[in-house]
């Protein structure tokens, strides 16, 4: 469930929200806690990927018309 609702920051990035549901994701997965991977290398190999892709489509609805 996201968590971009509760006592957070506010951030005045497009998509915030999401942005640090999806940071959080990755820096709490099993390939950056135990395979000492960095989240980028996570992200690529396919964690996180519900997060991921409603982050896209959350930055693409604000350049589409």
């Amino acid at each position: 469930m996201p968590k971009y609702y509760e006592d957070k920051e506010e951030d005045g990035r497009a998509c915030s929200g999401v942005r640090e549901d999806l940071r959080q994701c990755l820096l709490e997965s099993p390939c950056v806690l135990q395979e000492n991977k960095s989240p980028k290398q996570c992200l690529r190999e396919g964690h996180c990927r519900s997060l991921q892709v409603t982050f896209f489509a959350c930055k693409r609805s604000m350049v589409s018309t």
